[in-house]
């Protein structure tokens, strides 16, 4: 079995400034909450090889993992994948960014499955996703907007 989530927000504020921060790595423990370190290891052909790591958890385990991110500005699309896939037999994302009437509309696409010997299965991975994505995505749209408004360039 594999997991799948699709979640989207609109953020209101220019295309370009949407896609410079959600797409400034080394920056994201700034943008997302989840994340205590971004570290970009290597850049080749248009793909970022990084290190993510969260914050500790309740017993003081600090999760981290190395990803692959292939951003396309004139397409408006992001692949992404694990490296490291730790619990996940494999992790893909897919970002998609729409210009609308009200903004830009920010989707994360995530295709997973996890590893038979993974604390959870497939369905509350889903579950644990589907929750912190919106938080995340509405973290990022405030972030954003109030960038946008305090006249931030991309």
């Amino acid at each position: 079995m594999a997991g799948h989530t699709d979640n989207a927000i609109v953020i209101d504020a220019p295309y370009e400034l949407v896609w410079s921060m959600t797409n400034d790595i080394p920056s994201w423990p700034r943008l997302f909450s989840e994340y205590s370190e971004a570290t970009v290891l290597s850049e080749k052909d248009g793909t970022v090889v990084f290190r993510l790591a969260l914050h500790p958890d309740e017993k003081g385990t600090v999760w981290s993992w190395v990803s692959a991110r292939t951003p396309d500005e004139a397409t408006g699309t992001v692949r992404s994948q694990r490296v490291e896939t730790g619990p996940f037999k494999y992790m893909w994302i897919f970002w998609e960014y729409l210009p609308t009437e009200r903004g830009v509309r920010m989707r994360w696409v995530q295709d997973f499955e996890m590893k038979p010997e993974a604390p959870v299965d497939d369905a509350a991975m889903r579950q644990r996703l589907d929750r912190n994505t919106a938080v995340q995505m509405r973290l990022i749209k405030e972030k954003v907007e109030a960038a946008a408004r305090s006249g931030r360039r991309a």
